[in-house]
């Protein structure tokens, strides 16, 4: 939940998502946040050995990393959104950090330095594995899930991976 602001100029409000380009702050900080966490997915992804750009569900597309894509769709809600919803409810963003420009609106620089700041502490931050219940980052269940995938592509268990709480 967003909490509002003190007056109408400070209010974080959010009908619908937009994309291609957002239109409001809100939807400009889940486009970043969103941006942020394919790119570590695909990063992770290259690194195992894995080609980011052949997925599952995306449809392969020149320069789309389908696979990091399809791996991102769980951790959307817990990663990215839960950001976003903490710089507002926290404060950390204002209206100050976005620019409107011809109906699209962007972070400014600033804003964008707070948000990474922002998104970096919630990788960093300890969750307990929901499979292994040990506690690692969230940036070590990324490269975890990635791994697992791998082991069930080679038949070495015998369940997809998901990623589910208990």
């Amino acid at each position: 939940m967003l909490k509002s602001g003190e007056n109408d100029l400070e209010r974080f409000d959010l009908e619908s998502r937009n994309r291609r380009p957002p239109r409001d702050p809100v939807n400009a900080m889940l486009s970043f946040g969103y941006s942020l966490l394919v790119k570590d997915l695909t990063v992770i992804l290259a690194a195992l050995g894995f080609d980011p750009f052949l997925g599952f569900y995306h449809q392969p597309r020149y320069g789309r990393p389908a696979l990091a894509l399809d791996l991102m769709e769980p951790f959307r809600p817990l990663i990215a959104d839960s950001v976003v919803i903490w710089c507002i409810n926290n404060g950390v963003v204002s209206r100050a950090d976005f620019q409107q420009v011809a109906g699209a609106c962007s972070m400014t620089s600033e804003g964008r330095k707070k948000f990474l700041l922002a998104y970096e502490r919630r990788m960093d931050s300890l969750i307990t594995h929901p499979v292994f219940d040990y506690r690692i980052s969230y940036r070590r269940v990324l490269e975890v899930q990635c791994r697992l995938l791998g082991r069930y592509l080679q038949g070495e268990i015998p369940d997809p991976p998901s990623f589910v709480t208990r």
